[in-house]
């Protein structure tokens, strides 16, 4: 029977609401209750701010909660589009909104960032280093420097590193900027633009590079030359920054799911560019590779990778299907990636967050023109902090917006930019909000993420369960992830595309390091919930 494959439905006499009993998956173990069900604790639920969204396109009310800032353990870049709608108002409000650090796109020229020329004496930026942020694209190595290996990664083995130098004058500027030394040196000069150079010499004093070159796809035969330029980039930029500057890179990564979370996933293994080391080639040595990279790779100098993914439309959809193992869903591909990624390295990881859907071919899709519904939006700026992640950069393909346009005639347009719905990023700012102005204090470096170690039971506390996203997903129960700090504990929780009238309880528990604490969570359709005790010992 179909019902049986689901698991058993166990229905709580005179209460209303359905435990769901999953089927064991293979590599889970149901741990029956001994004993009778210890008393239970109830969490307290963090506040919700009470907003009308924005109906009006291309805007979003920053005012829908009150002013918090992020621990200092966390970081989330802004690039994302509207910051103009803002700054004039109040240039910091974007930093009382629970964002630590602006793209150089998305700075206040003059004020955060010099773009023309010199500055003027004595002019200092009015961002601390750690509030900068740098992307480097395809187009700066390509357009700036001629390396049509950004562009084309089966031109590396005809990229020079670096030029041959002048013997008549070794200290003369080379005549060919057309390497990857010049690409990655001259970053240096950036410090320039906010007028704080070390007077030891130029360095960047960005607090954090993204690199977003996307040319890591290429033949097999061509990869240990993708791997040599890719680690010379990365350790020459690192020679031009200052020591609080951190650098990753959108790809490589570890492991990447595109957007899934399937249970091969959990299998995987690094990906090649991140941990394959240098090695001279036939050529490499003559195009100016040294010796000192031999040996190591790309991840042994990145601060941080970067595993996270852009949705597609069939994320959003609540009427399609979710619960099969290739089936998209918003929320199991949000943590496992995390979870399969977190296991692959212990480095920080950053994820690249868009609050509308990447284009691809799959429905609904060909254009960045659906939003993410509100409880994706929220559910983002909440769960994602549950899988002891250090950071986000949050995205956009546009930067300023014009509110209140007139929905463009070119019906290639309409639903882009300006004809948006930017409510969304209201939703991704009050799930900030509920989880840092509330809970910020968890966030101090002692914290314990439990991750798929959550443990849950869905018939009523008499079989417990620890579930990756994926299980999770295919079992088709509710997501519930913690986190512990001292004796308190903070609980994420949600039935993802629930409807609206649909209510469905889980119970949690935390029985370790003299604990005993249990809890039964209530959702009502897809909200998010967010709730927290104080766990008493002996109990």
């Amino acid at each position: 029977m179909k019902l049986l494959a689901l698991g058993l439905v166990v229905s709580l006499a005179g209460t209303g609401y359905w435990y769901l009993r999953p089927a064991a998956a293979a590599n889970v173990v149901a741990v029956p209750l001994q004993g009778p069900l210890p008393t239970q604790t109830s969490l307290v639920a963090t506040p919700r701010s009470r907003f009308t969204p924005s109906t009006r396109k291309g805007y979003y009310n920053l005012d829908i909660v009150s002013d918090f800032a992020l621990p200092a353990t966390k970081t989330i870049t802004f690039c994302g589009a509207g910051r103009n709608l803002h700054v004039q108002q109040d240039r910091t409000k974007l930093f009382r909104r629970g964002f630590s650090a602006v793209d150089q796109s998305r700075m206040v020229t003059g004020v955060e960032i010099w773009k023309d020329g010199f500055p003027a004496n004595g002019w200092k930026s009015a961002l601390q280093p750690s509030q900068r942020a740098l992307i480097l694209y395809q187009g700066y190595f390509r357009d700036s420097f001629g390396l049509g290996w950004a562009q084309n990664s089966e031109k590396a083995n005809e990229t020079l590193y670096r030029s041959a130098p002048n013997r008549a004058d070794p200290s003369a500027r080379p005549a060919n900027r057309n390497t990857l030394f010049q690409a990655s040196s001259e970053l240096s000069g950036s410090c320039l633009g906010f007028g704080d150079c070390p007077s030891s010499g130029m360095k960047s004093t960005y607090g954090f590079i993204f690199l977003d070159i996307e040319n890591d796809n290429t033949s097999v035969g061509n990869r240990q030359e993708q791997v040599n330029l890719y680690t010379y980039m990365i350790k020459t930029i690192k020679e031009n920054i200052s020591p609080q500057t951190q650098i990753g890179s959108i790809a490589p990564v570890l492991h990447n799911s595109v957007g899934y979370s399937r249970a091969e996933d959990y299998k995987a293994s690094p990906e090649w560019l991140w941990t394959m080391p240098a090695r001279q080639t036939a050529t490499s040595q003559q195009r100016g590779m040294p010796t000192d990279i031999v040996g190591k790779s790309f991840g042994d100098y990145a601060d941080f990778h970067m595993p996270g993914t852009y949705y597609v439309y069939p994320d959003f959809d609540y009427s399609t299907r979710h619960t099969g193992d290739g089936d998209r869903h918003w929320l199991a591909a949000l943590l496992g990636e995390q979870e399969v990624n977190m296991k692959l390295s212990s480095k920080k990881r950053i994820a690249w967050q868009w609050l509308f859907n990447t284009q691809s071919e799959l429905p609904n899709s060909s254009k960045a023109e659906h939003a993410a519904p509100p409880a994706v939006a929220e559910g983002m700026g909440i769960f994602y902090w549950f899988t002891g992640a250090y950071g986000v950069l949050f995205w956009d393909d546009h930067i300023d917006l014009i509110p209140g346009q007139p929905s463009p005639t070119d019906p290639n347009l309409k639903g882009l930019g300006n004809d948006r719905d930017y409510s969304c990023y209201e939703h991704y700012v009050h799930g900030l909000w509920r989880l840092f102005k509330h809970h910020g204090d968890l966030f101090n470096g002692r914290e314990t993420y439990l991750n798929e170690a959550t443990e849950c039971s869905y018939d009523g506390g008499q079989t417990w369960y620890k579930y990756n996203a994926n299980q999770t997903k295919t079992h088709d129960l509710p997501f519930v992830r913690a986190i512990v700090n001292g004796n308190q504990i903070l609980v994420s929780a949600t039935k993802a595309y629930a409807r609206p009238d649909q209510t469905n309880r889980v119970m949690m528990r935390y029985v370790q390091n003299g604990y005993n604490f249990y809890t039964t969570i209530t959702l009502k359709g897809d909200e998010i919930y967010l709730g927290r005790a104080t766990m008493n010992q002996g109990k």
